[in-house]
């Protein structure tokens, strides 16, 4: 069952071939009588790849969830003190948030509305996808995993063979991690077999 009548930030970081998955759980969440905001890191914002331009993925989300995104640390500020939201989501979350968030980095609205999230002790749902998760990342991927108040949405590798680092979380099953994590419980199993395209 999907949650409904909640404040929900929804981060978007860089993952720019995971997008698409993540947008129809925007408008899933909005439709079911939630209030979402998104928020956009830079790289979203302004990066045009071979997956779609910049102001595509900008205009998808606004016509996802009816709001402009908010973009800068200054605007995400208030949603702590101001404009508290009942949970966080970051999905897509790319490795390089991912680091930036286990050793405390505040460089963009997504991980500013996330830090202001945890300071009023709410929820953080984290949907990952990175090439680097059981490389370098890995660490920093455990970190947040035992860290009070974050919680993930189920993810598994996405091509062994090729990218044998590589992690994606299940994007469908956002809905069900946020009704989880609402009630302070992380939705399990954590570690699932991913169909493989």
């Amino acid at each position: 069952m999907t949650v409904s009548g909640k404040k929900i930030g929804f981060g978007v970081t860089g993952s720019h071939c995971t997008l698409e998955e993540v947008l129809p759980v925007m408008k899933e969440l909005k439709e079911a009588g939630n209030t979402v905001y998104p928020f956009l890191t830079p790289t979203v914002l302004k990066t045009d790849t071979k997956f779609g331009a910049s102001e595509k993925w900008k205009q998808a989300v606004i016509e996802a969830t009816d709001k402009e995104p908010i973009t800068t640390i200054v605007d995400a500020e208030p949603f702590g003190p101001k404009t508290p939201l009942d949970v966080m989501v970051i999905a897509p979350l790319t490795g390089n948030s991912l680091a930036k968030m286990a050793n405390a980095l505040t460089d963009s609205a997504v991980l500013m509305a996330a830090k202001a999230t945890l300071r009023n002790q709410g929820p953080v749902v984290l949907a990952i996808s990175t090439n680097d998760a059981l490389g370098l990342n890995g660490s920093n991927l455990m970190k947040l995993m035992q860290a009070k108040n974050i919680y993930f949405v189920p993810f598994g590798q996405d091509h062994p063979e090729k990218k044998p680092n590589s992690l994606v979380a299940e994007m469908k099953e956002i809905p069900a991690t946020i009704n989880k994590a609402l009630d302070g419980q992380q939705i399990q199993p954590v570690l699932v077999q991913k169909v493989i395209d």
